[in-house]
């Protein structure tokens, strides 16, 4: 199980129209449309390969029962809290653009995939798409969008095989998971629970590049 290895795949998102959207994969492919993402990802797991796909957004936030802390930074976040400036920028972001992208890859492929939140159960499956959050940052971003999702993709390849280590968020109390309404979005999953379902956060080293 250790040896499993998947393809990984970071994307930065931000506006398209503007060139602010890109991604890398860890077989050397990238690009700067969601478009080019999906087919690449489609296209890997119509082959069988397992693909590992981090998204440079927040993918879940904390549901406090103090209503003074629903907008406090998760744990683990520091300064560069999901709720305040380039958080809420990219959140907002990723809320359309991680849904598009989901929903585009399940229409491309011709034979049900599974989608894994849980690095265990993708693990165990040896197959399918799993999602995790990237989180690249202040002195840890690149010279450009791909760059920045490279930084993000080279840090969970190198978390590997053992990724959930390398978490470097976590809620311990409630939480509302924007990808799984995602995934429920775009059909990937029917099951509602996965709304209160967080995924891994991967930080990217500072000055990677």
């Amino acid at each position: 199980m250790n040896n499993f290895v998947p393809i990984v795949v970071c994307a930065d998102v931000g506006s398209v129209a503007k060139g602010n959207f890109g991604w890398w994969a860890s077989t050397g492919d990238s690009g700067d449309r969601p478009s080019t993402l999906s087919r690449f990802i489609a296209n890997s797991l119509s082959k069988g390969e397992a693909v590992a796909v981090g998204f440079e957004c927040p993918l879940f936030v904390p549901l406090h029962d103090d209503e003074t802390r629903l907008t406090s930074a998760r744990p683990g976040e520091g300064s560069r809290a999901w709720s305040a400036g380039a958080g809420c920028g990219a959140l907002a972001t990723g809320l359309v653009q991680v849904a598009w992208i989901l929903s585009a890859i399940r229409r491309e492929l011709q034979s049900d995939v599974p989608a894994f939140l849980n690095w265990v159960d993708f693990v165990t499956e040896q197959g399918g798409l799993f999602i995790w959050e990237a989180f690249v940052s202040g002195a840890s971003k690149g010279s450009s969008h791909i760059s920045d999702a490279r930084l993000g993709a080279q840090a969970f390849y190198k978390s590997l095989p053992n990724p959930e280590q390398a978490n470097a968020v976590t809620c311990t109390g409630s939480i509302y998971s924007l990808v799984g309404a995602a995934l429920l979005r775009s059909g990937w999953n029917s099951d509602t629970s996965v709304l209160e379902q967080a995924c891994l956060v991967v930080k990217a080293e500072e000055n990677a590049l």
